[in-house]
């Protein structure tokens, strides 16, 4: 059943695609400068919203269990324009890959998703940032810095040891202090999203010790803004 949600959804996608260009190439005979501009945004992935990949994304994110991926995979634009904005985060990737001593860096479409093990980042039950973490956040906060056209989007995740409440404001106070932490080392604050999603999006068994520490995670994920893809649409990257 999984399977069959992935595929409708990449039909819903490429359905959204087709008649955004079919808007956009059709004839525009009779129609007004702001349905103009409303048309072109469309085809260039402005569905997309500053949330990160709230439409087409949260349809993949749902659909495959990973709203990171998901807001990567929504925000793509595809083409020749999504090939130099996935060069240009080829680079971001490699360098962020260098640094990171205790995250799993992964290139996703024409993004990066980053991948935490809270137990790296916070002490049970906290929000707090421990020191050697923060030294690992200023390092992610130095790329960042780097690479500014792009949009950030801070995910906490919990295990479902108890509550669900208290664990879904453990996991948007620890995306917040993330967050927060990056702000303060000069990322702009404009830039990032942050959700708790508590034990709604395991990638392990919850009934083993091993597998509630996989989920116990901060995922980032990093792709394109309005201003980058415009870049690579005129190939300045």
């Amino acid at each position: 059943m999984k399977s069959i949600r992935i595929y409708l959804s990449i039909l819903v996608i490429f359905s959204l695609l087709f008649s955004s260009c079919a808007s956009k190439t059709g004839s525009t005979s009779g129609t007004t400068t702001t349905e103009k501009k409303g048309m072109n945004k469309t085809a260039k992935g402005g569905i997309i919203g500053a949330a990160g990949g709230a439409v087409v994304g949260g349809v993949i994110g749902r659909a495959t269990g990973n709203t990171a991926a998901g807001a990567i995979i929504g925000a793509a634009v595809g083409g020749t324009t999504g090939a130099l904005i996935g060069r240009h985060m080829d680079k971001q990737a490699a360098e962020l890959q260098r640094d990171l001593e205790n995250a799993k860096v992964e290139r996703v479409g024409e993004g990066i998703k980053i991948t935490f093990n809270s137990g790296i980042l916070f002490a049970t039950n906290s929000d707090a940032l421990q020191s050697n973490a923060q030294t690992e956040i200023s390092q992610l906060a130095a790329t960042l810095k780097k690479y500014e056209d792009t949009n950030i989007l801070i995910e906490g995740h919990t295990d479902n040891t108890g509550t669900r409440d208290l664990n879904q404001r453990l996991s948007e106070r620890r995306a917040e202090s993330v967050a927060s932490y990056l702000s303060g080392q000069g990322v702009s604050r404009n830039r990032m999203t942050t959700q708790g999603y508590a034990f709604d999006q395991p990638i392990a068994d919850n009934s083993t010790a091993a597998g509630r520490q996989q989920n116990r995670r901060v995922e980032i994920a990093i792709f394109a803004n309005e201003k980058m893809k415009k870049a690579a649409e005129r190939g300045e990257l």
